[in-house]
């Protein structure tokens, strides 16, 4: 069993998206999960449907929502503080360091991330490799294991099939629980999973298929 998981993802509901099912899988076997979320997405482009966020208004509201997937997750959560869409332009080094510095205090067994350079957005990439720095710096036997998430077209032809395939079936209401607390990026995407038992049996599996299965890849150090 882990002794702590960090989960260090850029924006607000990434950690939905990404890792709720494994989180609440980790949190039912008692397992502590902190969430080092880099910026408050406040350039998303998505201002809820039918649209009531503006670009003032969107940090607050991105805000509220992350504490609340949070909650609903039952994990920690420490804010970066970063800007959004600029973690690429940072100094990779400090925020490794910053990163470090947070994880030298919980001492995770895992820390779950983006794959550098298979994560589609920039600070997707930027966050996910600096967290990688960040463990490589650690003295070797004292280093968490990491699972790196790639979420390109085509990683599995470029990486592989993923070493980690977690079946989270029996935690799919609990994603879309913390998924749904995102209202103002999710309620255009997937307003209809509010209403999924009204879904016709056929397209309420595929859902249940598609978010039922959460793929990472054990990071490899060279040492």
């Amino acid at each position: 069993m882990e002794k702590h998981v960090v989960v260090i993802y850029p924006h607000p509901d990434d950690e939905s998206f990404g890792a709720a099912g494994s989180i609440a899988k980790f949190r039912e076997q008692g397992v502590p999960v902190t969430y080092l979320c880099g910026t408050l997405g406040e350039m998303g482009r998505n201002m809820g449907n039918p649209t009531y966020a503006n670009r003032e208004t969107l940090p607050v509201i991105r805000k509220e929502e992350l504490i609340n997937a949070c909650k609903a997750l039952d994990v920690d959560l420490k804010m970066l503080g970063y800007r959004d869409k600029t973690l690429e332009f940072e100094d990779r080094s400090e925020v490794a360091a910053n990163l470090r510095q947070i994880m030298d205090e919980i001492q995770p067994s895992l820390v779950i991330t983006h794959y550098p350079e298979h994560a589609v957005h920039p600070d997707h990439n930027a966050l996910g490799a600096a967290a990688i720095e960040a463990v490589r710096l650690m003295d070797s036997d004292q280093r968490p294991v990491v699972w790196a998430q790639a979420i390109t077209n085509n990683y599995y032809d470029v990486l592989g099939k993923p070493d980690i395939r977690n079946d989270i079936s029996d935690f799919f209401e609990n994603k879309m629980e913390a998924i749904l607390c995102h209202d103002s990026q999710a309620a255009g995407v997937l307003g209809q999973f509010k209403h999924i038992d009204k879904l016709e049996s056929e397209i309420q599996e595929d859902i249940k298929e598609r978010f039922s299965k959460e793929e990472f890849y054990t990071w490899k150090f060279e040492d």
